[in-house]
């Protein structure tokens, strides 16, 4: 095996952030995750597991079930609307919160990879096509073999804010995500000692678990992201590369979905 491969199948631990020895600071900071994921995506897991179990005691089969991503909230058009971006505002808040938190204790943003480099958006345009071709074709795999729900990632109408409320739900989810689940537990872990390959499969574990509402495809698709980018960001510190990529792929979702349904007879 070479070194190349080594560092990037087990990788060394950094220097920084400094392993937390001081017995009531590694209280506080577990007692940190235990209440930010309590109240943010740690909830949505257990929410989707109870989703899932409901689902798998319905008489209907998965793949003959349907969920959707972004739905109207709302009957009338403006409150709708409004209630759409205070639902982009909760994402955006949920990771300023993680960042926050980091910042309180000392870490500096851009230690966890929050500054802009000119290359970022094409590192994330790369790392998108890389993930979303393979979890596309495995969604479709997942729910032709009933193991998924069918996905359909807007049901909004054909409003004249649809398109701009999606473009900003996927930035919100991908902000939130990204800052929660990387930057800000993976510098929580490495600060409670956790070897680099157990912090990144707790985080892609927790990824795959708030989105088990979709069915095991939605779990594994996640995982496997949720490894894929734990680890890019363990060798790179570079988190904009995620959030862009992220972006990316919800954004082509979500609108892509709303354009294509009822072209496209393989869509649910």
């Amino acid at each position: 095996m070479t070194s190349l491969a080594r560092d990037w199948l087990s990788p060394p631990r950094p220097a920084l952030p400094a392993v937390v020895e001081d017995e009531r600071e590694r209280r506080r900071i577990k007692l940190e995750l235990l209440i930010v994921f309590s109240i943010t995506l740690g909830l949505s897991g257990a929410r989707s597991l109870v989703s899932l179990l409901n689902s798998l005691l319905q008489p209907t089969p998965l793949s003959k079930q349907q969920v959707a991503l972004n739905a109207p909230q709302e009957a009338l058009d403006l409150l709708d609307l409004l209630a759409q971006l205070l639902s982009v505002v909760q994402l955006i808040g949920w990771g300023a919160l993680g960042g926050y938190l980091l910042y309180r204790g000392g870490i500096k943003l851009a230690s966890v990879g929050l500054t802009w480099r000119g290359k970022d958006a094409l590192w994330g345009v790369g790392l998108a096509a890389l993930i979303g071709i393979p979890g596309l074709a495995l969604y479709f795999a997942a729910w032709k073999l009933g193991f998924n729900l069918a996905v359909a990632p807007s049901t909004l109408d054909g409003t004249w804010w649809r398109p701009i409320v999606l473009v900003l739900s996927a930035f919100g989810n991908a902000f939130a995500e990204e800052m929660l689940v990387i930057g800000f537990l993976l510098t929580r872990l490495r600060q409670l000692a956790f070897r680099e390959n157990s912090a990144v499969l707790a985080a892609a574990v927790l990824r795959g678990s708030y989105h088990l509402y979709q069915g095991f495809g939605g779990f594994v698709g996640n995982l496997v992201m949720g490894l894929v980018f734990g680890r890019i960001w363990q060798r790179t510190t570079r988190l904009w590369p995620l959030i862009v990529a992220h972006t990316i792929l919800d954004v082509v979702s979500f609108v892509g979905y709303s354009l294509l349904k009822g072209h496209l007879s393989v869509l649910p």
